[in-house]
C-alpha cells in the first residue's frame, strides 16, 4: 500500500473554502509479507520525506514528525492501535 501525505491548505475560491492537497510533504509505504516481517505483525514499512527544493525524497529520520526509525518496522509501533484491523488504518466504507 502506498500513501500520500500532502499539507493541507484552503481552496480560497470554492465555496466554504474546503481543505485540499498543497505541498507535497512525504510517502508511505506498507508491504505485507508475513515471512520477512513476521516481527512486525507481517507487515513492513517506509516512509520517504519530500524536499521541495531539489524535487526528491529522502527516507525519514529521527529527526521527523513522526519519527521514523529508518527500518521495516518503522511504522509498527503507530500501527499497532488497529492490530485487529491487520494493522491498516485505512477503514473502507461498504460498497
Amino acid at each position: 500500500m502506498a500513501k500520500i501525505h500532502w499539507n493541507a491548505k484552503k481552496n480560497e475560491t470554492a465555496p466554504g473554502q474546503p481543505l485540499v492537497a498543497g505541498t507535497l510533504h512525504d510517502v508511505d509505504f506498507m508491504v505485507k509479507d508475513g515471512k520477512r516481517f513476521s516481527d512486525s505483525g507481517g507487515w513492513g514499512y517506509g516512509e520517504f520525506e519530500y524536499d521541495a527544493a531539489s524535487d526528491t525524497f529522502r527516507p525519514g529520520t529521527a529527526a521527523d514528525k513522526p519519527p521514523q526509525g529508518n527500518d521495516a518496522k518503522c511504522g509498527f509501533a503507530c500501527h499497532t492501535v488497529v492490530k485487529k484491523q491487520d494493522y491498516v488504518f485505512t477503514e473502507y466504507p461498504k460498497r
